[in-house]
């Protein structure tokens, strides 16, 4: 078996003392994984990309970042404050540690907890994420969305026809042919794709505020990377159009002490999608080099 089960965890809600947190709890196995997802996320998105990267050997907690779905943005506007959140979740469900997984808009909070938290962060996976501030233009696509935003039923029924379309709708996305067409073709990859589009356009107004606060945050913060303690893999698409590779992957990767680095030739920012096959078996070895518990 090569991703984690399909199988629908329950969603469940637990009260932390910044507010309640929605998440899911899936699998057995000696490392529970924080899974954490990017922009225009949920739980959902958390699942998807554990079952992306993942082994059904792992523990998976998915959770709703504060500004997604049932866990409302006063949660945890900051990264540290999300942080925390993190912590009294593990907390709460009598966890030791984790390992975390961050996809995005997910990494200022993932680097955070490894800070804030270094006796909870097992080790730490970044995808795509960020290593300082993001300079570069935001893509139309994000101002036609927070314009939409206003009238959720047109922007479904854009997505929905976008959804009839998979290759049209991607090609902005993973912009060599070549890649999309062999990405399209993958017969695990392409049911993962097909229920990213379709979580895209479920519950669009209750992803739209942790959306619009991942951008301020990614355009406002530096961290200090070099204090991070956690065994680290930093894997970075060297195509990167929204999160440079040499800005952010590289830099990552050189700042956090002892890092590993699995620059992706040619992936862009979908590149756990496009590169799977390279992608997910450097994930899983390095979690389950990570997995026994201090």
């Amino acid at each position: 078996m090569s991703t984690l089960s399909s199988t629908q965890p329950k969603l469940l809600m637990v009260d932390t003392p910044h507010g309640p947190v929605e998440y899911t709890l899936s699998g057995e196995g000696p490392l529970t994984v924080l899974a954490l997802h990017g922009a225009m996320g949920g739980y959902d998105q958390a699942e998807l990309l554990a079952r992306a990267v993942g082994s059904p050997e792992f523990r998976v907690l998915s959770v709703s970042r504060p500004g997604y779905l049932g866990t409302l943005l006063f949660v945890g506007q900051t990264p540290e404050q999300q942080a925390d959140v993190y912590a009294e979740l593990i907390d709460a469900l009598e966890i030791p540690q984790v390992a975390v997984v961050a996809i995005s808009g997910g990494g200022p909070s993932a680097i955070h907890f490894a800070l804030r938290h270094p006796d909870r962060c097992r080790c730490l996976v970044l995808i795509s994420t960020t290593g300082g501030r993001v300079t570069e233009r935001l893509p139309m696509a994000f101002y036609l969305l927070k314009f939409l935003g206003r009238w959720p039923a047109l922007l479904r029924f854009m997505r929905g026809k976008a959804s009839q379309d998979l290759e049209s709708y991607l090609c902005r996305s993973i912009t060599d042919p070549a890649i999309l067409t062999r990405t399209l073709a993958d017969p695990e990859v392409r049911p993962l794709l097909d229920e990213m589009m379709r979580m895209s356009g479920d519950r669009i107004g209750a992803r739209l505020p942790g959306t619009f606060n991942d951008v301020t945050i990614t355009r406002t913060r530096d961290y200090p990377l070099e204090q991070i303690a956690a065994p680290t893999l930093v894997v970075h698409g060297t195509a990167d159009p929204f999160v440079p590779f040499e800005q952010h992957g590289k830099v990552l990767a050189s700042r956090i002490p002892g890092a590993e680095l699995l620059a992706v030739e040619g992936g862009e920012h979908m590149t756990i999608f496009t590169h799977r096959d390279v992608v997910r078996p450097r994930v899983v070895d390095f979690l389950e080099t990570h997995a026994s518990v201090r």
